[in-house]
């Protein structure tokens, strides 16, 4: 018997409103392709809503206090001011709000059927929305993202997980965050800055697993003394109620049974959004944590359907999702048939307290790959703001090179302005910088980032 549902025709489907999906909307229609797209919440996904840009504003007022602080220690007479946290909040909201309205109003303009509904796969080229129009379409493109991970210990429900950072209208007083990733790591700096007492547990013996061991040892230090107690090698088993508040139970550190905190946050990882997409039912591979597989053009099992962002487990970054969906756009839409993103050398920043940013290899991963032919350079200074007032906070910029050119395969940047420095000299590793060429690059004195170029 045939089906009475309502059905429309598209050359591409959209599933899923965030950065990602929306890049490809956007690029999918400007070559002309016609373009529906599903998301039945906001549109920006993780990273505008509960993500990326609500914690950078967190993160610039959390700055802004420890600048207060050293123009205090520098002679200015400044009382202790106050933060009105709804104040703030209601900012990042209305700033937030403003990116939400430019979404719609772009969509309206290039075309866009833009569908408040979530999606589910029927086949290859229908997708079936939760009031039951069937859309039919050449290619379908799933970008559904992910969300936070709540660990199944006892007591997990007593934790709250990232996204309820963005629920506080307060600094609570006593806060533990438990993971050691690069969100830990940042909710952990903004807390304390903004006037919360931090713990953080962490599994392993350091931070930022996947960091250079030597630049992150930095960072840990520069954490403490902005008061942040880290128990490293620390293992969480379990949370306990006591009133209303929570002990974390750990397997490490000095001590297995932590004081009570006002709040616990868990940083300990995401999954992807693939439930209840009927992908398995099309054919849709997925690993065994759920993601979508996908080959180096992000392509998935099923040929015509594809997959980006972090519901396939590839970098979790948004311009990692936005790049890779534009690429692919440009290849089944815009003739190129070359396009696609190359994943190597993607340059990121952990918004710590001070930033680590980050390019290539570390020295670990280099030394593994390259052996003896790998030479570092390391500059380790305090940034000028930080001495004159008197801060013990230090900066450490670190090269990792390989060959007899010694060619640039990593920098490491950790210190204030690292955010910002990193774009440029991620641009020359990936032409293939050398030690000797950074050299040769006259330095702007005085500045953080001459030291990229004068390190030898």
């Amino acid at each position: 018997m045939a089906s009475t549902a309502p059905q429309m025709d598209f050359d591409l489907v959209v599933v899923g409103g965030g950065s990602g999906g929306l890049a490809g909307a956007f690029r999918a229609a400007a070559h002309g392709a016609r373009v529906a797209l599903l998301e039945p919440r906001e549109f920006g996904g993780t990273c505008v809503n509960l993500g990326c840009v609500p914690k950078k504003a967190m993160w610039l007022a959390a700055d802004l206090a420890t600048r207060m602080a050293l123009a205090a220690d520098l002679g200015f007479q400044l009382p202790p001011p106050p933060l009105d946290w709804k104040a703030l909040v209601a900012h990042r909201q209305q700033y937030i709000a403003g990116i939400h309205a430019s979404y719609r109003r772009r969509l309206d303009e290039a075309g866009v059927v833009a569908i408040p509904q979530r999606g589910r796969l029927l086949d290859a080229h229908t997708v079936e929305t939760g009031d039951g129009m069937r859309l039919r379409a050449g290619r379908i493109l799933i970008a559904t993202g992910g969300r936070p991970l709540r660990p199944d210990i006892p007591g997990a429900e007593l934790g709250g997980v990232s996204d309820d950072f963005f629920e506080l209208c307060a600094a609570p007083a006593r806060v533990g965050i438990i993971g050691g990733g690069y969100i830990a790591v940042e909710l952990a700096g903004v807390l304390q800055a903004l006037g919360s007492r931090v713990e953080v547990f962490v599994r392993g013996p350091r931070l930022l697993s996947g960091m250079d061991a030597e630049v992150v040892a930095q960072l840990q230090e520069d954490m403490r003394w902005h008061g942040v107690h880290l128990h490293l090698d620390a293992p969480v088993h379990a949370l306990e109620a006591e009133g209303k508040r929570v002990r974390v139970l750990h397997k490490g550190g000095d001590s297995a049974r932590s004081e009570a905190f006002d709040t616990v946050l868990f940083a300990t990882g995401r999954r992807p959004n693939t439930g209840g997409l009927g992908l398995e039912q099309v054919g849709v591979a997925l690993d065994e944590d759920g993601h979508v597989v996908v080959d180096g053009w992000e392509n998935t099992t099923v040929e015509n359907i594809h997959a980006i962002g972090d519901v396939t487990g590839k970098l979790a970054l948004t311009p990692v999702a936005i790049a890779a969906a534009r690429r692919l756009m440009d290849r089944v839409f815009g003739g190129q048939g070359d396009a696609r993103l190359d994943y190597d050398n993607v340059a990121t920043v952990v918004f710590s307290h001070p930033p680590l940013g980050t390019v290539g290899l570390s020295e670990e991963a280099a030394r593994e790959r390259h052996g003896e032919a790998v030479r570092t350079y390391t500059a380790g200074f305090r940034p000028m703001l930080h001495a004159l007032a008197g801060s013990p906070q230090r900066s450490l910029f670190k090269l990792v090179c390989v060959g007899e050119d010694e060619r640039v395969v990593g920098i490491h940047l950790l210190g204030e302005g690292a955010d910002e420095i990193l774009q440029g000299f991620a641009v020359a590793l990936k032409l293939g910088v050398t030690h000797r060429q950074l050299l040769d690059t006259v330095a702007i004195h005085p500045t953080s980032a001459e030291e990229v170029v004068l390190m030898s």
